[in-house]
């Protein structure tokens, strides 16, 4: 009790509160411009940390890395330009409600549920820690082959209209995950002789196109102007949200559960806990045929997912020393630097400083509130600019988001090659989604795989040799193989149905 009323002590001291409040503003900012990610304004803290002590270094990094996560649904509800990797699961139906005339609800769902959901997976990160933490690093190459396997299955659920076209946008997303150096070999593949694709195609210049890129085509070459987005009454952020978000208070529960679960997998982060709880959440709507068309249920699902995910991620980076994500490898390096070394040690050797980090969690995901809704407050006045000016604008912060990821053209072409690929994909009712998702988990998918194989010696049987691998893989298959049983179950009752009608008609024709 002594280490955690000293650990209140360290973080209400007002130089610590202050490097909170500078951190959120910071994260606020980066996180709404489409391109900068929270990985890179963490990276951006480190120099700055070196002249801090570890607490108020710690809970800035935690604080922005929260804060940028939300900051990113603001882009991709206004302008359907996802800020984060984490939103791309939602924009469509936080742009469809924004241009309905309800971007009050749409962000103020975003902000209250990814607080909520954030607070979940820190009151799970402080109590199963290490119960958590065990479970994680019992996976291991076939176990996460699986995880990414459902992760695509999402592409069904996630995508609006025709399941098919839906497979078809996944295995687009998925082939061109396979440009770059082979994971095994190193042998170069579809890269037509330039080394810029090498690496691969940059995620975040690919996001952008197939988001905004699409919607500037779309009104560059639409025959008549789009009508003016509808003005909703002026009103505060949060009223009649409680009363909107009752229905799904559950939702909220759920997806901060999956966010902390799969974000304390390392390696998992907050955009898949984003799309599986989006994916899960629209499997047991229900209603849903409304998502993706300015439903709020996926929204609370997954906004409570991305920051869930963000706690989940620091089980095994206090516990174990190994990093859930970018974000805690870096947090990581920042505390072996001040002396205080991750791992099991930890809890005894630097109680109170591991309590102040708990804390700092707590204030982080409480502050998401005011300063979400200063920045939804500010930004809600972009719907106002007429879409001719607008248009513009978007494609000037396209060029400049996919440029700073890259630091040269190639991020601007990837973003034009892609944003005219995904336009001609909805043109022709594809939907963009699945071929993001598979887009973000095909190389995961194919180093598993690989790496899995090759510690199998080609025995496709070592799938299911480990426990947890084959409870994965049973669940993997059953959800692939039961839409087909469950069409042939309905097409035999069909049948059965018909047989008797028939034969009763023919008795009645018998003279």
């Amino acid at each position: 009790m002594t280490d955690v009323l000293a650990a209140f002590g360290l973080i209400l001291d007002p130089y610590v509160l202050a490097v909170i409040l500078a951190a959120g503003c910071l994260g606020l900012l980066i996180g709404s411009i489409p391109g900068l990610t929270a990985t890179m304004g963490a990276a951006l803290l480190v120099p700055i940390t070196f002249f801090m002590d570890p607490v108020p270094a710690i809970a800035a990094i935690v604080t922005l890395s929260a804060v940028a996560v939300v900051a990113g649904d603001i882009p991709g509800a206004l302008l359907r330009m996802p800020g984060t990797p984490a939103s791309a699961a939602y924009t469509d139906d936080a742009h469809t409600l924004v241009r309905a005339g309800r971007t009050e609800l749409a962000l103020g769902t975003s902000v209250v549920c990814a607080s909520l959901g954030g607070l979940f997976g820190s009151v799970v990160l402080v109590v199963a820690s290490p119960l958590l933490a065990r479970v994680a690093l019992n996976f291991s190459d076939f176990e996460y082959f699986w995880l990414t396997c459902l992760g695509l299955t999402c592409a069904a659920f996630v995508s609006t209209g025709s399941t098919l076209k839906g497979a078809a946008s996944l295995f687009i997303g998925l082939l061109i995950a396979t440009v770059g150096l082979d994971v095994t070999s190193g042998y170069p593949r579809f890269t037509f002789g330039t080394t810029d694709l090498m690496g691969g195609v940059p995620l975040i210049p690919a996001m952008i196109g197939m988001f905004a890129i699409a919607e500037v085509f779309r009104h560059a070459v639409a025959l008549k102007p789009a009508p003016p987005l509808e003005q909703e009454p002026v009103g505060g952020l949060f009223s009649g949200l409680g009363k909107a978000l009752r229905p799904y208070r559950l939702n909220v529960l759920r997806g901060g559960a999956i966010g902390t679960l799969i974000g304390a997998l390392p390696g998992a982060g907050a955009d898949i806990a984003a799309w599986v709880a989006y994916a899960v959440s629209r499997r047991f709507s229900k209603t849903p045929e409304r998502y993706g068309k300015g439903h709020v249920e996926g929204i609370c699902d997954a906004g409570a997912a991305n920051n869930g995910s963000l706690s989940g991620a620091w089980v095994p980076a206090l516990v174990f020393g190994i990093p859930g994500d970018t974000i805690t490898a870096i947090a990581i390096g920042v505390l072996i630097l001040k002396g205080m070394q991750p791992g099991p040690a930890v809890f005894i050797n630097s109680p109170t400083l591991l309590y102040a980090v708990f804390i700092a969690f707590f204030v982080a995901n409480l502050l998401i509130v005011p300063l979400g809704w200063a920045a939804v407050k500010a930004a809600k006045h972009v719907v106002r600019v007429p879409r001719n000016l607008l248009m513009p604008l978007i494609l000037g912060f396209c060029i400049v988001g996919s440029f700073a990821i890259t630091n040269s053209l190639f991020g601007v072409l990837v973003m034009l090659a892609l944003g005219l690929l995904g336009y001609l994909m909805e043109e022709n009712g594809f939907p963009v989604a699945p071929a993001i998702l598979g887009l973000v988990l095909g190389g995961l998918l194919e180093q598993n795989f690989m790496t899995a194989m090759l510690k199998a010696q080609g025995d496709l049987l070592g799938f299911f040799d480990r426990p947890v691998a084959a409870a994965l893989g049973v669940v993997t298959l059953t959800v692939w193989v039961s839409p087909l049983l469950l069409m042939a179950w309905r097409r035999l009752r069909g049948r059965q149905r018909r047989v008797p009608e028939i034969a009763h008609g023919d008795r009645q024709d018998v003279p």
